[in-house]
């Protein structure tokens, strides 16, 4: 297994931005995404990352971009750096397999959360109020439940990278009536499709989330689309409602972080290696389930 990569410093092309796992380089009117092997728990960057992440993460998302194609455009331009422009071909054996060359497009300020099942802050405030994002829901519901359909709940951002649930009623402030019905139809249609296609493979998309961009007075699918890191995977053959699943993503992580008794406050804890090898598993396992294919193929 490859060293982890942290960083990357392309020192002849802009950085733009550099997230909680992806750098994003400045090349005009296309952007180059590069998924690192950094990973985060509870908004906190971790000083060590998780070996090949980024690949499975670019990977995932590649497949899913092509799955999904007839329902919405993305911003896919290639994922081959020998198509890159030559300012970035020195630096091939970074790029490869774990970067994307994506057209530039203007980030719709709303964060597309479909929630299939009852989990995480569904649960919690389905326990306090009977209702999910404000949407009412049937009584007698367990943790983990299959919702009757899945549903819209759309969120937005704070300064501190929390997502923030908002109703209807708010996102259509930030962005318009028709907008957000456009908004709602496709990623209902993004999860229904992708829903039933992972279950055949062995895994349950409980939630997840998706970005859309206007390019031109088109929406189109940006960022990550359907990996670990924006969605909630449980395996089939474990799936038991009542209770939490074992999931296909960084769960160990924010189990040993929770023993630890740290604060949540930066600069995080090393994770130990035991705890890097099983998170990376779970991520090579969910890549596997669902294309078919591993990184060596």
């Amino acid at each position: 297994m490859a060293e982890p990569l942290l960083e990357t410093h392309f020192t002849d092309v802009p950085l733009l931005a550099r997230g909680k796992v992806r750098d994003i380089y400045d090349l005009g009117s296309q952007l180059l995404i590069v998924a690192t092997d950094r990973i985060s728990a509870f908004d906190v960057v971790m000083p060590n990352g998780i070996p090949d992440k980024g690949r499975v993460l670019t990977q995932m998302s590649l497949f899913w971009f092509e799955f999904t194609q007839e329902i919405v455009e993305n911003h896919l331009a290639t994922a081959d750096p020998t198509e890159y422009p030559a300012s970035i071909g020195k630096y091939l054996e970074v790029l490869v397999g774990r970067s994307m060359l994506v057209r530039r497009a203007e980030v719709v300020p709303v964060e597309c959360v479909v929630r299939g099942y009852l989990a995480g802050s569904g649960w919690k405030e389905y326990r306090e109020s009977g209702t999910v994002c404000g949407i009412a829901l049937p009584e007698g519901l367990r943790e983990s439940d299959k919702l009757p359909e899945p549903i819209f709940t759309p969120a937005t951002k704070a300064e501190s990278g929390h997502d923030i649930n908002i109703g209807p009623e708010q996102a259509m402030e930030i962005v318009g009536e028709g907008r957000y019905r456009e908004l709602e139809r496709l990623s209902l249609a993004l999860y229904g499709k992708a829903a039933d296609y992972a279950r055949e493979r062995g895994i349950i998309i409980a939630d997840t989330k998706f970005e859309f961009g206007r390019a031109g007075d088109k929406l189109i699918l940006i960022d990550e689309v359907l990996t670990p890191d924006s969605s909630r995977f449980w395996p089939v053959d474990e799936y038991e409602p009542g209770r939490a699943q074992r999931s296909f993503d960084k769960q160990p992580v924010r189990d040993y972080l929770e023993s630890t008794g740290w604060d949540k406050k930066p600069p995080a804890p090393p994770l130990p290696p035991e705890v890097v090898a099983s998170t990376s598993a779970r991520y090579r396992e969910a890549l596997r389930l669902l294309t078919g294919r591993g990184l060596e193929d």
